[in-house]
């Protein structure tokens, strides 16, 4: 997106919950898949356009073909509409597609994303469990509904005619059974925003997070979306621990971290 393109996943932020959103302990931008080409905006939380303009070198949203919500939530869409605006080089050019939830758009509850800019994109897709969405190289599957207070829908990712998936993205969700058997990337990113579980909060901590990766057992699991109990037990031990544990390389995402695919 700013030069030679790589086979690359960007965490311009890894802000997870309210108050590291709020407090901007963490930036709350969103993320960036890069793949054969294809450039995917992960839920752009607040900060996003300002991390795309700040970056170096700087990343440029006109050459991005597609903008993801995984829920309407403000951490994880709030950047959403302007950079519909930054994608369509101001609306002049007609083009990006938006792949999102429904209530992310309904006009009968609070959607977030406003009407003007559902018409500059090239088309919209409406998430759904077991759904199969294809923009340019990349495949994009959403396989079960989460257990979150909104819509909300995790990510598998592959390269248009392979049959690996390339990426997992486990999004905010309560942990329920069986949860790991619908993640099979090579790499496994998981929204861990809590280090221990609390009750009625619909979000991973890292006891499900070690369960999630000894069944799944993937060749990288990258841990991010920190709500401050997990930043107050510094994410980068976790992950050296979890790693120890069940023998998988654990990683813990930092703002404006660089993973090559």
């Amino acid at each position: 997106m700013s030069g030679t393109e790589k086979d690359e996943i960007r965490f311009l932020g890894t802000a997870g919950a309210r108050f590291v959103m709020i407090t901007q302990f963490r930036s709350s931008a969103g993320t960036v898949l890069s793949l054969k080409g294809t450039n995917v905006l992960i839920d752009p939380g607040p900060g996003t356009l300002v991390r795309f303009a700040s970056s170096k070198p700087r990343l440029n949203p006109a050459k991005l073909h597609a903008i993801i919500l995984t829920h309407k939530h403000l951490d994880h869409s709030n950047d959403v509409n302007v950079m519909i605006e930054a994608m369509t080089e101001g609306g002049f050019k007609h083009r990006g597609v938006l792949l999102c939830p429904k209530d992310a758009l309904s006009n009968e509850g609070d959607a977030v994303v406003l009407n003007y800019y559902k018409g500059l994109l090239e088309r919209i897709e409406v998430l759904k469990e077991g759904g199969t969405y294809f923009v340019g190289q990349v495949e994009i599957s959403t396989p079960k509904r989460h257990v979150h207070s909104v819509e909300t829908y995790g990510l598998n990712i592959k390269v248009r005619g392979e049959t690996k998936t390339r990426v997992s993205f486990i999004a905010d969700t309560l942990y329920f059974n069986g949860l790991e058997n619908y993640y099979d990337g090579e790499v496994l990113v998981i929204n861990v925003a809590m280090y221990e579980r609390r009750g009625g909060v619909d979000h991973l901590c890292v006891v499900d997070a070690k369960k999630i990766i000894e069944a799944r057992r993937p060749k990288v699991a990258i841990l991010t979306h920190f709500g401050m109990t997990m930043l107050r037990n510094k994410p980068w031990e976790i992950a050296k621990q979890l790693s120890e544990e069940t023998d998988v390389d654990v990683i813990a995402a930092r703002d404006g971290m660089k993973f090559t695919l």
